[in-house]
């Protein structure tokens, strides 16, 4: 039986045409704008060669491919990364794609012939909270990850989930921004809305068998002792009348 309820939940996605609502006025962006601030981890290599960018065996890195690892560089409090040879770059205020460019400009003037710069920001993330079947902090890749790519990487909604009112929690903690998503609409898969930024929280609400099931369970769980006392209670009075 509860294989085939939640089976019949999975069956219902997509199906009806409403528009996501959205209680923010704010144009949404992807990570393609996302801003490089101080703090930020960038995965820095050369795919034509790695020499002069990451060191022949790094100690962090990450990724394959041509040009091999790539090696992470943290973005300091002055707005600047310090990268070999060329010292430190300023790329605070600067999108990923506008970093890459300025530091594969510099190593051309000054050290490469041909470089070609790929640069990740690698501290984005989002959490995903409630009705998922893996909670947690999971991180944004790519530049347009969208909330059903999200939930799909977190292994997929519960079969207590309630899929036509999930929120997207965005801004900061003055100026909350919410969006709600009907996965039951299939428009939300290309809404621009239900594209992810950075420091996202998703949050996806119990469907009302559940909630209504957790009620019957507390009940429950508030009469038993009830009902133990009484029935204590006839069996003591039941002994004294003997």
């Amino acid at each position: 039986m509860i294989s085939s309820c939640s089976g019949k939940q999975y069956q219902a996605l997509f199906e009806q045409k409403q528009a996501v609502t959205d209680t923010s006025q704010n144009t949404v962006k992807d990570l393609h704008s996302y801003q490089i601030r101080p703090q930020d981890l960038l995965q820095i290599r050369n795919l034509q060669n790695i020499r002069y960018v990451v060191d022949e065996s790094p100690s962090t890195s990450g990724g394959s491919g041509g040009g091999g690892a790539a090696q992470i560089y943290q973005v300091e409090e002055d707005g600047t990364v310090a990268l070999p040879v060329i010292g430190h770059v300023a790329v605070v205020g600067l999108t990923r794609s506008q970093a890459a460019k300025l530091i594969e400009d510099l190593y051309r003037k000054n050290l490469l012939k041909d470089p070609i710069i790929e640069l990740k920001i690698t501290n984005l993330k989002v959490t995903l909270l409630g009705e998922v079947r893996g909670q947690g902090s999971f991180p944004l890749v790519k530049d347009r990850t969208t909330l059903v790519e999200m939930i799909g990487q977190a292994g997929g909604l519960t079969d207590r989930a309630n899929e036509t009112n999930i929120k997207i929690i965005r801004g900061d903690q003055l100026n909350p921004q919410v969006t709600y998503v009907n996965l039951r609409d299939i428009q939300s898969i290309n809404d621009r809305r239900s594209i992810l930024q950075n420091g996202d929280i998703i949050y996806v609400s119990q469907n009302k068998r559940a909630v209504r099931n957790d009620n019957l369970q507390n009940v429950s769980t508030l009469v038993q002792p009830i009902l133990l006392l009484f029935n204590t209670a006839l069996v003591i009075l039941s002994l004294s009348r003997r």
